[in-house]
């Protein structure tokens, strides 16, 4: 995203956009790739009550709050790039408020990996993450990325 700070995350965060909703897909590629043709929308607000019930201590990745939305709505998947679009005006949203914050740094992208488009980028998402316990590897010589080690250990568990 560009200009966050001219940007209001929040009301972005409560503007539904008519979610959620389904889409049929028809496309076989993506069908085989998801697993199905019916796709689930879920609203910005949804994803950040989600990353608010995220325990200090643990994480969860965009990818497992999708699986969450999909079964949860009948669904054969959930879209994908909303749900990382939606997930980042989450960590703005919250980047802006004084209070009522949710802690965004505990949702890591595929692999555990951290999230350069959250609020201070990585260095940020990092020094957060290692204050709750967690350590943080390198990973590439040229396209260096971040990941919390072992984040499988200590997956937030969506009931």
């Amino acid at each position: 995203m560009a200009n966050e700070d001219k940007k209001d995350f929040n009301s972005m965060l409560n503007d539904s956009k008519d979610m959620p909703k389904f889409q049929t897909i028809t496309d076989e590629k993506s069908i085989e790739k998801y697993g199905g043709s019916r796709m689930y929308f879920a609203p910005p607000i949804d994803y950040d009550k989600i990353m608010k019930r995220v325990p200090c201590g643990s994480v969860i990745t965009v990818g497992k709050i999708r699986e969450y939305f999909a079964k949860l709505n009948g669904a054969d998947f959930t879209e994908p790039i909303t749900a990382g679009i939606f997930v980042s005006i989450a960590a703005w949203a919250s980047h802006q408020r004084s209070e009522d914050k949710t802690p965004y740094w505990r949702t890591l992208k595929a692999n555990g990996e951290l999230n350069e488009k959250y609020p201070g980028g990585i260095r940020a998402q990092k020094e957060m993450l290692e204050a709750e316990g967690h350590t943080i590897i390198q990973k590439g010589r040229k396209n260096i990325r971040y990941y919390v080690k072992d984040y499988e250990k200590v997956l937030f568990e969506l009931n």
